[in-house]
């Protein structure tokens, strides 16, 4: 089967998500300490898991959900009592700032996307989560002049594997769904989403077993350098 476009998932596809959080983390525990909270780490983190429940409640299936402003604005005002925008703010920033720093992309993936586009397929990436922050990941490793369309939850207010975060793609692309692939690390957001609007499904990092229906993978790979073997 030939294809025309490759849409990617960003957080865990392309690169580890987890090491990223952890610095994030780390970072903001230890500038709330420096502006005078109180707090152990095992302390910090219990606080930040209350609020991320509490604001993803709130906001589910929205890039809001994700937003890490949100969270730290909710821990302080759970810790202290009262909101405190400044110190959110500066909670907020270094997290995302440590998290950058830590951003290293899995092996591979620069060279796996030029050789898609070197091969003629349009590249998009289709994420969950804010655009802003989305972006700055993009340009800081380097990937942002390697794709062709860019689409975030925030932009069409819907996460995947909500439709409208595949047929917007698409339709920028002038792609029909046949024609056009999903590589994600995610289940229920890619896999599900992509085979609901009928792209041809890829599962990578995830080797989760037993998924049957629109559970169910077109293919799976280990690594995302093997996306070539799929559509190349």
């Amino acid at each position: 089967m030939s294809h025309e476009a490759v849409f990617v998932d960003l957080d865990n596809t392309l690169y580890p998500y987890q090491p990223c959080n952890e610095a994030g983390q780390q970072a903001a525990w230890e500038t709330a300490t420096d502006r005078g909270y109180d707090v152990s780490r095992a302390a910090f983190e219990s606080l930040y898991s209350r609020a991320r429940a509490a604001v993803k409640r709130e906001v589910s299936e929205t890039a809001s959900a994700h937003d890490r402003g949100l969270y730290f604005k909710r821990a302080i005002e759970l810790q202290a009592g009262t909101p405190n925008a400044a110190d959110a703010l500066a909670l907020a920033d270094a997290y995302w700032d440590a998290y950058i720093d830590a951003l290293s992309l899995f092996d591979g993936v620069r060279e796996t996307l030029d050789r898609l586009r070197d091969a003629g397929l349009d590249v998009a990436v289709v994420t969950n989560l804010t655009t802003r922050v989305q972006l700055r990941k993009l340009a800081a490793t380097g990937l942002a002049d390697r794709v062709d369309c860019v689409l975030t939850s925030q932009e069409v207010g819907r996460e995947k594997p909500a439709s409208v975060m595949f047929t917007v793609p698409l339709a920028r692309l002038g792609v029909a769904p046949a024609d056009a692939v999903m590589v994600g690390d995610s289940v229920a957001s890619d896999v599900v989403g992509a085979n609901g609007v009928g792209l041809t499904s890829v599962l990578c990092n995830n080797d989760r077993t037993g998924l049957t229906g629109r559970e169910s993978p077109d293919h799976r790979i280990e690594s995302f350098r093997d996306v070539t073997d799929v559509v190349l």
